[in-house]
C-alpha cells in the first residue's frame, strides 16, 4: 500500500530537487542526497538537501486530496488518500503555531476552513448533558424531571386553542349556470371566430 504526501518546498529548494530528478548522473551533483526526519513531537523535522538543512512542518489539510496513477496514459487508478503536508520553510521563516492548514492545494480551496464547511455550533455542555440524560430516562420508560415549564404552557395553550377553533366557514353554494352562456348571456366563442369577425 501506498503512502502518500504533498511536499510543499520553496522555490529554490524545488528547482535543485527538480534538477536532482532530472540528471542522468546524480553523483556528478552537489545535491546528492535527499532525507527528511522528524522530531519526537512528529510534527516538526529537518528536510536536508545536499549540505543545506530546512525546518519541515507536517500539517493535515482542510480536505482529503485523491491521487491517482497511470501506466498507459489512458486509465486512472486511484493510488492513496492524501491528508497530510510537509511544509519546507527557510530558515528564518516562523514555524507554523497550528496543526491544521488553512488553504487547500487549489486556488478555489484558499481559506477553505472558513469558507467552505459549516461552522461547529456552540453547544452548553450541561445542557447536552440533561437533555442526554432525559432521553435515556425516556427510552427506559420513565419520565423527564428537567421538562421546561414555558415549554410545558406552551403546548396547555396551543391544545386548549386547538379545542376553541371554530370549524372554517363552508364556501358559498354556486348558482347553476349554463356552461354554454357566460360573459353576461353572451354565448362563447371559438378562435376562429374573433378571428373572422377582424377580417
Amino acid at each position: 500500500m501506498d503512502e502518500q504526501f504533498i511536499l510543499r518546498v520553496p522555490p529554490n529548494v524545488a528547482e535543485r530537487i527538480e534538477r536532482l530528478l532530472n540528471e542522468t548522473d546524480p553523483s556528478s551533483s552537489e545535491d546528492k542526497s535527499l532525507d527528511l526526519s522528524f522530531n519526537e513531537d512528529g510534527r516538526s523535522g529537518t528536510f536536508m538537501i545536499g549540505n543545506e538543512h530546512f525546518p519541515a512542518s507536517l500539517l493535515d489539510l482542510p480536505c482529503v486530496v485523491e491521487s491517482y496513477k497511470t501506466y498507459d496514459d489512458n486509465s486512472l487508478i486511484k493510488a492513496a488518500d492524501i491528508g497530510q503536508m510537509i511544509m519546507v520553510r527557510e530558515s528564518g521563516d516562523a514555524a507554523p503555531d497550528v496543526i491544521e492548514y488553512r488553504h487547500g492545494l487549489t486556488p478555489p480551496m484558499r481559506d477553505a476552513r472558513k469558507r467552505r464547511f459549516r461552522r461547529e455550533p456552540d453547544l452548553n455542555p450541561e445542557l447536552v448533558s440533561r437533555v442526554e440524560k432525559d432521553l435515556l430516562k425516556i427510552m427506559a420508560g420513565g419520565t423527564a424531571e428537567n421538562l421546561d415549564a414555558e415549554a410545558a404552557e406552551q403546548e396547555v395553550e396551543e391544545n386548549a386553542r386547538g379545542s376553541n377553533k371554530k370549524p372554517a366557514p363552508k364556501p358559498a353554494p354556486k348558482h347553476d349556470v349554463p356552461e354554454n352562456l357566460t360573459n353576461a348571456g353572451e354565448p362563447d366563442r371559438s378562435d376562429s371566430e374573433e378571428s373572422d369577425d377582424s377580417v
